[in-house]
């Protein structure tokens, strides 16, 4: 995992997700420096390629059989580069990559989904960034929440119910998932029961991040239990690399949603 300098989150979140692999599998971190979240100069380049490319070479010294970017810059920046990104981790390590960015939107195709909800700690003019760029993909955002902070730090001072009351703000929109975008904000914890509330599958940055690493190394995330309905449902799911639909931005080949309110247009179609 490629991490935020600042983040304290996910490291003991992807940690605990993975547990019930035991010595099977094993979770390893590189930083690389990212203090503050905003759409000024000197944030967006925190995420030049350079200092993100010298952690993946780190971490390929351990062997590790994918490298993930567990971060969700692209969410503003673009979905471009993050294909962009994996494309020269590749290269540089011969190490197969993917981001917390792309499992989401591989997710939302496979399962049809054209409606979602957002939650995020970040500044508006982030969050009307990302708004933006989903429509570019073809996603709807019915509703969102976030918390006016350019953090990076600061995200996670946010105790799991400030941000369930997020969820179940947005939740009245009836989404067809809502996304927690930000991997060192505390919502996995709460997934599982803000689902059942709800009625609404809920998917958090962290957990679609250590879902989409476990199905790229042949682990069954079924074994993953309460942490929500991503790891059960979607554990036969194997398209999680970049492919050319990310770079282009077409969107998903499915039709106008005619599943019931809340629910996925599909599930089967996750393999």
């Amino acid at each position: 995992m490629l991490t935020p300098s600042s983040n304290t989150v996910l490291e003991p979140y992807t940690a605990e997700i993975l547990r019930p692999f035991g010595a099977e599998a094993s979770v390893h971190f590189g930083r690389f420096r990212v203090t503050e979240i905003s759409m000024s100069q000197g944030s967006q380049a925190q995420f030049d390629l350079a200092p993100v490319l010298d952690a993946a070479r780190l971490l390929a010294d351990a062997r590790v059989d994918v490298i993930a970017w567990n971060g969700t810059s692209s969410a503003w920046l673009g979905l471009e580069r993050d294909v962009e990104l994996c494309r020269e981790i590749e290269a540089a390590t011969g190490i197969a990559a993917t981001t917390t960015m792309l499992a989401y939107d591989r997710l939302f195709r496979a399962a049809g989904v054209t409606r979602i909800a957002l939650v995020t700690p970040y500044l508006g003019e982030v969050q009307e960034q990302i708004v933006a760029n989903y429509a570019r993909q073809g996603i709807t955002v019915v509703a969102e929440r976030h918390l006016e902070d350019r953090g990076n730090f600061s995200f996670c001072e946010y105790a799991p119910e400030a941000i369930a009351d997020c969820v179940r703000a947005v939740a009245a929109a009836r989404p067809q998932m809502i996304a927690i975008v930000c991997t060192n904000f505390r919502g996995a914890p709460v997934v599982a029961a803000l689902e059942q509330e709800c009625g609404i599958p809920v998917v958090d940055s962290v957990a679609i991040t250590a879902f989409a690493t476990a199905r790229l190394v042949g682990l069954d995330t079924a074994r993953i239990t309460g942490w929500g309905r991503l790891f059960p449902e979607f554990s036969q799911m194997t398209d999680l690399r970049p492919t050319q639909a990310f770079a282009t931005g077409v969107p998903s080949a499915s039709g106008p949603d005619t599943s019931p309110a809340g629910q996925p247009a599909s599930t089967e179609s996750a393999t």
